[in-house]
């Protein structure tokens, strides 16, 4: 091999050198990327709830534009299209397209509040993320807020989409929101039917709204 062959292998070694060392830092880049991107479901409970209470906490804001993100984010975290579905049970099944999406309108809006209402009572104790446990596309975020009295155990139940994780149950001190509207719908509608529960759910929020 001459010299001018022997520089030009060598050239195309350090070539071939720095085209693999690019190669491997964008794959590693890539790789962290998608790592951030698929959070777990405590991260996300956490963001959300951290976030909340920011709000909460902002004694200067003003009341209305408070509430407003709020219930923005609560509406970005939970998935009130499944919680609609499993606090109507079989009578989600009777419902038709228009009554569901009504159903899923008005309890949205009172879920929310009830939501806001529990957490707005914690507002300045501490929050603790106990753990996680995640089975396939569900997960359970177990949380604490530690009061002066007693630590108030608050559990979040998740479902996954599109590599992201929704809330579709809060259980506060071992009462479930699902299953407690669950139980007082069932008996509303077997009493007055689905448009009875309806024009009750508008009656409440238009109280709610008042106060």
């Amino acid at each position: 091999m001459n010299k001018k062959n022997g520089h030009v292998a060598i050239k195309n070694s350090l070539l071939g050198r720095i085209s693999l060392t690019l190669s491997l830092l964008i794959s590693l880049c890539f790789a962290q990327m998608a790592f951030a991107a698929a959070k777990s479901p405590i991260h996300e409970v956490q963001g959300t709830l951290d976030a909340i209470l920011v709000f909460l906490r902002d004694k200067e804001m003003d009341g209305a534009v408070k509430e407003e993100r709020i219930r923005a984010l609560i509406s970005e975290r939970f998935d009130f299209h499944t919680m609609s579905r499993r606090t109507l049970a079989t009578n989600w099944r009777k419902a038709s397209d228009p009554e569901r999406a009504d159903f899923i309108e008005n309890f949205s809006e009172l879920l929310a509040a009830t939501y806001l209402g529990r957490i707005e009572a914690y507002t300045d104790e501490r929050v603790e993320y106990v753990g996680e446990k995640v089975k396939g596309k569900r997960a359970i975020v177990n949380t604490l807020i530690i009061a002066k009295t007693a630590d108030i155990p608050i559990r979040y139940k998740m479902i996954k989409r599109d590599d992201e994780w929704f809330v579709y149950d809060v259980v506060i001190e071992e009462v479930s929101l699902i299953q407690n509207y669950r139980n007082s719908y069932r008996e509303i509608v077997k009493r007055e039917g689905f448009s009875g529960l309806l024009a009750k759910m508008k009656q409440k929020i238009a109280e709610l709204k008042n106060s």
